[in-house]
């Protein structure tokens, strides 16, 4: 069995920023393998399952806002028995260029608040995790560039970098997550 984990905020006002490419890359997970994802109370997120290669694969997008991110996480380990090398986090990197994709399994959060709050409620910093780059902008307050849309130069961007996320999520399916990564953290396609 296993986990993608799309961090991002809720509601309309959010959509398409900066911190929500967790989200649209769930998003386009759901679209592609067909999976109907529906808000889930019990799990404080929108939620979706399937059967992919043999394997049960669930997708989660937490609507406990960035912060509070872990609560969500836990409730669907802990109702599913998921070790922590069962899930998938995927989310924002301001400190990589806009549509760079990187893959890691360990490391601390880097001020992002969602895998801060991930951590805290794993009470390990070892999990799957693949950023996807929005860069920075020195002019633009963080919280507001973060809470910002991309601009027409940055989208097509982040279009091919949700695509090549996606792909790294279906290799993971039949590949062990250190070969995922190699693969695609020294591909020079971005």
């Amino acid at each position: 069995m296993k986990l993608f984990v799309g961090l991002g905020n809720p509601g309309k006002k959010y959509t398409g920023t900066r911190h929500n490419v967790g989200f649209m890359t769930i998003d386009a997970l759901a679209a592609k393998w067909g999976i109907a994802m529906t808000e889930e109370k019990k799990f404080k997120g929108e939620f979706g399952s399937t059967h992919l290669n043999g394997e049960k694969v669930l997708l989660l997008k937490p609507t406990t806002y960035m912060n509070l991110s872990g609560e969500s996480v836990q409730l669907v380990m802990d109702f599913y028995d998921l070790q922590d090398e069962d899930i998938l986090v995927i989310y924002d990197d301001l400190d990589l260029d806009v549509g760079h994709v990187r893959l890691r399994y360990k490391g601390s959060s880097a001020g992002h608040n969602g895998i801060k709050s991930i951590i805290l409620h794993m009470a390990t910093k070892e999990f799957n995790r693949i950023k996807i780059g929005i860069g920075r902008d020195k002019n633009i307050p963080m919280d507001a560039y973060v809470l910002g849309k991309f601009t027409s130069i940055e989208a097509p961007a982040i279009a091919k970098a949700i695509d090549k996320t996606s792909k790294a999520c279906e290799m993971w399916l039949d590949e062990a997550f250190p070969n995922v990564m190699t693969i695609i953290n020294t591909s020079h396609v971005q």
